[in-house]
């Protein structure tokens, strides 16, 4: 009876340590599993058409192309010209939201914080009659579920956010006064927020309604990492919107990669050289990509990396990424793959 019950309680520690070792293989491969960046060096209409196709992701149904058509005299843009092919390939609509500068110190003519002007920038950029064009929050806002509370408690999004099934998160890589740099977690987040979705992530959750006498001021400006983190968790709360309908997919261009963002009308001038065309269906995975390009760069008489890289770390910008990543939105390692010849 002895040795029956010693040859049961061996088989019995051999079984569970098979379990356990093929759980511990399982977990392994598990934290293997890195999302792929997909990198093309060439910029052109035809690149960008291609490296959506290499995501392998179909963009269906009524289809949003959320970019940033510029401000009034900032020439950094992503072009009617570049983008024209990919948004005639999933026949899109680019998707755009009123502006909430008001007193920001670099903001002088306020040319998008009302849809009339917004209108007319979007025409004087090109992109009207070219393309369809909708400013989402051009009827009013709604709210949409965040998963991280830390800051926020919704997100604020236009309405019209409401009658699209799929999102092409269209990134220009660039600086950005406040963020430190703009790429696909702040196209997102700023990016898809109504006024005063944009006012509520600013001031990390303290105004939730506009107020341009009081949005800029050191009271609700004055927890930097509070808005980086309120811009992940906002950029969550539409991947997850998307992710609840048809899908969404992030490109992004390195070209004309200012210190400033589109958003600002006199933007410092361009010191790098332009780089190339990223795509990932991570948008964590793709910020850290671009921004372990610049990192990489070295200077040269016409390339200089220094003032973009000060830019981020004195806004401390890649702390978006970082509370990106810890609240589950997406992964910083990846793996990167050409898809050029």
């Amino acid at each position: 009876m002895k040795k029956l019950m010693f040859l049961t309680a061996a088989l019995s520690m051999l079984l569970t340590g098979c379990s356990q070792s093929k759980q511990a293989q399982q977990g392994t491969v598990a934290e293997e599993q890195t999302p792929t960046v997909y990198l093309t060096r060439e910029i052109s209409p035809e690149a960008l058409v291609k490296i959506y196709k290499a995501l392998g992701v179909e963009a269906k149904g009524h289809v949003a192309v959320k970019m940033s058509t510029g401000e009034g005299s900032n020439l950094n843009y992503l072009k009617p010209e570049l983008v024209k092919n990919l948004i005639t390939e999933v026949d899109g609509t680019i998707v755009e939201c009123n502006t909430a500068y008001g007193n920001a110190p670099q903001d002088k003519q306020d040319e998008r914080t009302t849809s009339e002007n917004h209108w007319r920038v979007i025409e004087r950029h090109g992109f009207t009659p070219t393309f369809k064009v909708d400013i989402m929050d051009e009827e009013g806002d709604m709210k949409i579920p965040v998963q991280d509370t830390t800051h926020l408690k919704y997100d604020i999004v236009g309405t019209h956010m409401a009658n699209y099934d799929f999102m092409i998160a269209l990134n220009h890589f660039k600086g950005h006064p406040m963020g430190g740099y703009g790429g696909a977690l702040k196209n997102l987040s700023i990016g898809c927020g109504s006024q005063n979705g944009k006012a509520y992530i600013h001031s990390a959750g303290k105004m939730e309604v506009l107020d341009m006498s009081k949005l800029w001021t050191p009271e609700y400006i004055g927890d930097q990492d509070g808005f980086l983190e309120s811009m992940a968790a906002a950029a969550q709360a539409v991947v997850d919107y998307f992710n609840g309908k048809q899908g969404i997919i992030y490109i992004s261009v390195m070209n004309n990669m200012s210190i400033d963002c589109d958003c600002v009308d006199h933007p410092a001038p361009v010191k790098l050289e332009d780089y190339g065309i990223l795509a990932s269906t991570d948008p964590v995975a793709l910020d850290q990509a671009c921004i372990d390009i610049i990192n990489q760069q070295k200077v040269t008489a016409t390339n200089d990396p220094t003032d973009l890289l000060s830019r981020i770390d004195k806004q401390h910008g890649v702390h978006t990424i970082e509370h990106a990543a810890k609240i589950g939105l997406g992964n910083r390692k990846y793996t990167l793959v050409s898809i050029d010849k």
